[in-house]
């Protein structure tokens, strides 16, 4: 089955228990929007997914084979909070390093065809953010688990973003995070909060509500 799954994810802080008996999958066609306070535990599963975190337990698997660290499969990317490309390396070399079935496809987009030569260290803030986004997405990555992937982005960058997710819309699977939940209501095929240690399904704004994450 083409799917990524996590199931049972305990993990704690201390004495703070931060996920408990979590529940996520994501499916290839799928935009899965993962909401949540800050310190909810959005971004620690993200992380215990791709295998950067190792929780108290879980059950975790990548088209239907267990594995400790989804990474390990070669079919999952993650995009961390903070930049994490090295400022000195130029975008050229980035777009060989990171991608292949979708090389030609990625050499067309404007921030990056002007860029070529540039070490992405130069670019601005929302460009650096969008071009390490896009060398993932135009990966040969099967699954996307983006961390607050619009953050502090100017809004023309970010509909430029959204755009090319949704371009892999159907091709790939994609787990999104965002503490603007707007941003994760307009771009997600369904939705899901977690809060109180636990995940909540999320059909409507309604549903926020009921579960205390929008004030009523």
């Amino acid at each position: 089955m083409d799917e990524l799954y996590i199931d049972s994810v305990n993990h704690r802080y201390g004495d703070r228990e931060v996920l408990s008996s979590v529940f996520l999958n994501c499916r290839v066609g799928e935009i899965v929007g993962l909401l949540g306070r800050n310190g909810s535990g959005k971004s620690t599963l993200l992380k215990i997914i791709f295998g950067e975190t190792k929780p108290r337990f879980m059950h975790l698997k990548v088209d239907g084979r267990f594995t400790k660290k989804a990474y390990l499969s070669g079919k999952v990317a993650y995009l961390s909070q903070g930049f994490f490309i090295p400022h000195y390396l130029k975008i050229g070399d980035l777009v060989n390093l990171y991608t292949n079935k979708y090389k030609n496809d990625l050499l067309t987009v404007s921030v990056i065809k002007g860029n070529l030569k540039e070490e992405i260290g130069n670019l601005s803030g929302g460009n650096r953010r969008l071009v390490e986004a896009l060398l993932l997405i135009y990966s040969d990555a099967k699954y996307l688990l983006l961390d607050e992937p619009f953050s502090q982005l100017a809004p023309i960058i970010a509909d430029e973003l959204k755009s090319h997710i949704f371009k892999f819309g159907k091709e790939k699977g994609f787990i999104i995070t965002d503490h603007y939940y707007q941003q994760i209501l307009e771009i997600s095929s369904r939705m899901v909060l977690i809060t109180n240690g636990c995940n909540y399904t999320i059909n409507s704004e309604d549903d926020l509500i009921l579960n205390g994450y929008l004030p009523n």
